[in-house]
């Protein structure tokens, strides 16, 4: 592999089986995040949000798809409240308002592609 590649794959190994879940962990009163790919072309990164903790309202040049790994968030999206959980899959599209809040401790996995 190239060292331009290697860079781009640092947030986890490759050619392995990896238990997602343990590539990031809880923070008291914290938000932590940790960025899996970075592509020209888009993003896949980590979050986990202690109970409480949240995003504030924002927006995207480009369509965001969140997949949670454990736990409970709500997700606004242009004022539509959203309740999800373990295993859900959300679409943020772009463009439109979106915010974020922990219902209770919660992991996701955030894929942004660029087009």
């Amino acid at each position: 592999m190239n060292e331009p590649q290697e860079k781009a794959n640092r947030g986890m190994p490759g050619a392995e089986v990896v238990h997602g879940l343990d590539l990031i962990h809880y923070q008291e009163g914290s938000i932590v995040s940790r960025e899996i790919i970075k592509r020209n072309t888009g993003n896949v990164t980590l979050f986990a949000f202690d109970a409480g903790q949240g995003l504030s309202e924002h927006t995207s040049p480009f369509d965001a798809l969140v997949h949670l790994l454990d736990g409970e968030a709500e997700i606004v999206i242009s004022g539509k409240p959203l309740r999800a959980k373990t295993g859900d899959l959300v679409l943020m599209p772009a463009q439109q308002p979106h915010a974020l809040k922990a219902v209770s401790k919660f992991k996701m996995l955030l894929t942004m592609i660029r087009s």
